[in-house]
């Protein structure tokens, strides 16, 4: 029997990889001759590239770039060399976590250190990237990024912009002659859940700012800079969804690089191959820390399970919290929600425990479903 074995990481407690591995010792347990293949998944968030880097044998690239308040920072990329692909989580550069929360200013947080990510995976060859746009601590409209990338922003005197989204207010030129030309060959693939324009009151400032710290003033002054920065770029993609993802970096890449933007989990599901593993498949076992019914929007159990309604593998969902609303997943094709966790267990044992629940709870599945 082919099952696939397609989990997210479970926050805390498992990676990816990790919670494959626990999966695979639960089966083989009760049913030694069991074909488990393991496919990493993510949604596009955190772990994007620890499951892409798993599932295509890549490698982890670190290098130490600018943070979003220009301080330097050790940032993790994926690089996978035989499709010269990079896989990139802006979070690792220009993330919120990174940034005390005495310490955000979303007036001139930059994704400057984005844009040095880019800039090394190009030195290595990279033809291909897949950029993770959520976690982010900047409302810039990516321009720091351009500016890492070799985009000239200036001021009526002709003066560099400093750094940040609110500087934009006072951009007068754009200049792209000093645009790194490795980029006009290359695809970049954004996984973004976020539908948000870059501007107005669905747009970056109005619905993200205030969750970096930006104040009612400094959305106001945000959603003037970002207007200005769409005015003297002449901007085709301000409206498209997902140009506001990430304080706006979604815009800067969709209007100056050329990227595409779809949905994080069919992005990684098509990059690590999903649907072909799914072939003659009995089953895939999926799951992540929580399931509710949140689940629907965009994560990764969700998205296995429609990748798996198109070839007929049955689905089960493992998680470590099952929601007492999780049971709609059960009208979108999900045939099974299993809790990993007994009842009242706390929080501290159920993450550190984690693998080896899960790896139970696939043996108890398997047992139940197979009399082994």
């Amino acid at each position: 029997m082919r099952i696939v074995l397609a989990p997210d990481s479970f926050k805390e407690s498992m990676t990816a990889a990790e919670a494959i591995a626990a999966m695979r010792d639960g089966v083989h347990a009760v049913m030694p001759d069991a074909d488990c293949v393991g496919v990493p998944m993510a949604d596009g968030g955190e772990g994007t590239v620890d499951a892409v880097v798993d599932a295509l044998d890549g490698e982890r690239v670190t290098v130490e770039v600018a943070d979003a308040l220009g301080r330097p920072v050790p940032a993790t990329y994926g690089y996978v060399p035989d499709r010269r692909l990079a896989v990139i989580e802006m979070a690792a550069a220009s993330g919120l976590e990174l940034i005390r929360p005495d310490e955000r200013d979303v007036l001139r947080a930059s994704t400057f250190g984005v844009g040095q990510l880019i800039g090394d995976a190009l030195d290595r060859g990279a033809a291909e990237f897949l950029v993770g746009l959520g976690g982010s601590a900047t409302n810039d409209g990516g321009a720091g990024m351009l500016t890492a990338l070799g985009v000239s922003l200036t001021d009526t005197t002709g003066a560099p912009l400093p750094p940040g989204g609110a500087a934009l207010a006072d951009l007068h030129r754009i200049d792209v002659a000093g645009l790194d030309p490795r980029l006009s060959g290359v695809r970049i693939q954004l996984a973004c859940d976020v539908t948000a324009p870059l501007l107005g009151p669905r747009g970056a400032s109005a619905v993200f700012g205030p969750q970096k710290g930006a104040t009612p003033d400094d959305v106001a002054v945000l959603e003037a800079a970002l207007s200005r920065f769409a005015e003297i770029a002449d901007a085709a993609h301000a409206d498209t969804p997902g140009a506001g993802a990430a304080g706006g970096l979604g815009f800067a890449l969709l209007e100056f690089l050329g990227a595409t933007s779809r949905p994080g989990v069919e992005v990684v599901a098509d990059t690590v191959g999903l649907e072909r593993a799914l072939q003659d498949a009995a089953w895939v076992f999926t799951g992540e820390g929580g399931v509710d019914a949140q689940t629907l929007m965009g994560k990764t159990p969700f998205g296995v399970a429609q990748v798996a309604a198109r070839t007929g593998a049955r689905v089960a969902i493992f998680a470590g919290r099952v929601g007492d609303d999780a049971s709609v997943l059960l009208d979108h094709g999900v045939d099974e929600i299993v809790g990993i966790t007994a009842p009242g267990t706390p929080l501290e044992e159920a993450l550190r425990t984690g693998p080896q629940s899960l790896a139970r709870a696939a043996a108890d599945f398997v047992r139940r479903h197979y009399g082994c």
